[in-house]
């Protein structure tokens, strides 16, 4: 159904001219269900947007054919190519926030695609619209039609973006990360839609995520994207069972799990190399446990295994003995977590009690109240001093809502009735210096990163914003020195702080998020979504970070996720949401392990599992 050959794509940037996507080739077949994964950078969703003709003006595809059931689409005019983006090739974005219209209502979205593409119009195009809002899990679909984005959970978003994808009932799909704001309940419900829609009508699918779980239930093949090649293709039981490349090994090490609860992930050290270089070698080798002398100097070139499996390796050219250079460059953190910091759990950091935050709703020209809306009905729950609670449940539950809560975001917007006891003081009650204060001590990483980060402020000053404003007796020079240090932690090049926010991909402004809210060193942390965005290798060092600052600092977190691998990692206790009320809570071994309530024991049937061989 879609041949790539020697695709290219560049891009105009400030060190140079950067070769996103180098020599792609790819064959996906009708009704196949192909995985393109890889680190964040790398060139995945460049990839998704050549192939939809949807790149920035000052980028461009420098060679190469893509060809759609044997027409090249590169080829057609834009006028023609309107008609095949969106009717014959679908996709679903990465940030539904930023990819939605902000001024239209979700309802008139769909059906603007809907009318775009087939022959409905009218009623039977709403109607059309309402039925795959109900497919997709969105409640009460023919009120929430009619509803603004703003008005939608991240999670919702993303839904609405699916619909308004799948309801076209395009031939071939291109989904970027389409399950990375769901929960685990609905994204199953969504997976199982796409199997549905692929034996119906044949679809081919290209699925571009770093949920390597998603990818072994889903995917037939994978591609290991790495700096803008393709490094490893195979069946997906080869690529689990028996990876090949250096990276593709890294990865599955890096995953987080119960088992390795208590010891650093095998993060891959370092990050991907700068593409505005011209390589004389292999681009993984100054991060490569196998790497040997001529790796630096030598071009790889995919070698084919077998008829399914090809690998980007001089491990396995012609000769390919080798003796390691570097044999412990990849294991990160490994040299185990620092634990001299020591908390008090006599008593807690923050004590939720019988917290309760209604929203207004509001009708007709004027906008007056005609009721308000239940968002979290009476919750409570304790977060003590270096210790981590994780908040987990379906999109749209309220978890983001007691985050920002919490950090005072919603004053003016909701009525907030309840308590919530930052060192015996309620934060709902504070004004002026004692806010500023408690501003210190608490900090949130948002769920989105892209519209969380100012797009007109460069990366550095938008780190330094909060040293100034909360620690105003530091000096240029300590912010300097302490931002630059933070880049690193995180996984970012100093020259980063240099560059503005469109200049990175999604997995590397979720990073500046988390540089942003670790910058002051706060005593608690909201962790909405954090690692959502972040692929496995990031994800890790990540996590690493975390857990390590947790113990030289002692600092706490409010930890909101539907990644229960990470919840099983890092947490120490697990709060169950439904509907606005918590409905079991306890030590996380014991939730996770032996559930008691019916929703929790659904929630985790659901959870994508996979079985790995040691690697």
């Amino acid at each position: 159904m879609l041949d790539i050959q020697d695709l290219k794509v560049a891009l105009d940037g400030e060190a140079g001219i950067v070769r996103a996507v180098d020599g792609l080739r790819l064959t996906i077949q009708r009704g196949e269900t192909f995985a393109l994964v890889g680190e964040s950078g790398c060139g995945k969703s460049m990839t998704a947007l050549a192939l939809m003709r949807l790149l920035p003006e000052s980028v461009r595809i420098t060679a190469g054919r893509i060809e759609l059931e044997g027409g090249d689409t590169l080829a057609l005019p834009e006028s023609q190519m309107r008609a095949v983006r969106g009717g014959r090739i679908g996709m679903i974005f990465q940030e539904p926030a930023t990819s939605l219209n902000p001024v239209m209502r979700v309802g008139d979205q769909i059906v603007e695609a809907i009318a775009t593409h087939t022959a409905l119009r009218g009623d039977a195009a709403r109607a059309k619209a309402i039925d795959w809002l109900r497919r997709v899990g969105i409640p009460e679909p023919e009120r929430r039609i009619d509803e603004y984005p703003f008005r939608m959970s991240g999670g919702q978003k993303q839904r609405v973006m699916i619909a308004m994808t799948l309801a076209t009932e395009p031939d071939f799909l291109i989904a970027d990360e389409p399950t990375t704001a769901l929960d685990v309940t609905l994204q199953k419900q969504i997976l199982d839609l796409l199997r549905d829609l692929q034996r119906e009508q044949g679809m081919g699918l290209l699925l571009i995520t770093h949920d390597l779980a998603v990818v072994a239930g889903m995917a037939q093949r994978v591609a290991l994207m790495y700096a803008g090649q393709i490094i490893e293709v195979a069946s997906a039981d080869e690529f689990f069972q028996s990876p090949r490349h250096p990276y593709a090994q890294a990865l599955l090490r890096a995953l987080p799990a119960a088992a390795r609860r208590g010891e650093p992930l095998a993060a891959i050290a370092g990050t991907v190399p700068a593409l505005t270089q011209s390589f004389a070698g292999c681009r993984f080798a100054p991060r490569c446990a196998s790497a040997m002398a001529h790796c630096a100097t030598t071009l790889p070139e995919l070698t084919l295994l077998g008829p399914t499996r090809s690998v980007r390796c001089l491990l396995y050219a012609e000769g390919g003995a080798h003796t390691p250079v570097h044999p412990e460059v990849s294991k990160g953190a490994r040299q185990g977590f620092d634990t001299s910091a020591r908390t008090d759990l006599s008593s807690p950091l923050l004590a939720i009690q019988n917290l309760r935050v209604r929203f207004p709703i509001r009708k007709g020209l004027l906008q007056r109240v005609s009721g308000y809306f239940d968002a979290v009905g009476g919750v409570s729950f304790d977060i003590q001093p270096g210790q981590t609670l994780a908040l987990v449940g379906e999109s749209g539950c309220g978890k983001t809502t007691i985050g920002k809560a919490i950090v005072q975001l919603l004053r003016g917007q909701a009525d907030i009735e309840g308590r919530a006891l930052l060192g015996g003081s309620n934060l709902f009650d504070m004004q002026g210096d004692a806010l500023q204060a408690a501003r210190r001590d608490i900090q949130i990483i948002f769920q989105d990163p892209f519209s969380s980060l100012n797009p007109r402020m460069r990366v550095f000053e938008i780190l330094e914003e909060g040293l100034t404003a909360l620690h105003p007796d530091m000096d240029a020079g300590a912010r300097r020195a302490r931002l630059e240090k933070l880049a690193e932690q995180v996984g970012l090049r100093r020259e980063a702080l240099e560059r503005f926010p469109h200049e990175f991909s999604g997995g590397q402004r979720q990073r500046i998020a988390i540089a942003r809210a670790l910058a002051v060193q706060p005593k608690l942390i909201v962790c909405d979504e954090p690692t959502s965005a972040l692929d496995v290798s990031v994800q890790a060092q990540i996590l690493n970070l975390l857990e390590q600052l947790q113990r030289e600092l002692g600092v706490a977190y409010l930890f909101i996720t539907h990644n229960i691998g990470v919840v099983e990692y890092i947490a120490d206790h697990v709060a169950v949401m439904r509907a606005g009320r918590i409905v079991e809570q306890g030590p996380g071994e014991a939730v996770l392990q032996r559930p008691q309530h019916d929703y929790t024991r659904t929630l985790l049937a659901a959870v994508p599992r996979m079985v790995l061989a040691t690697v």
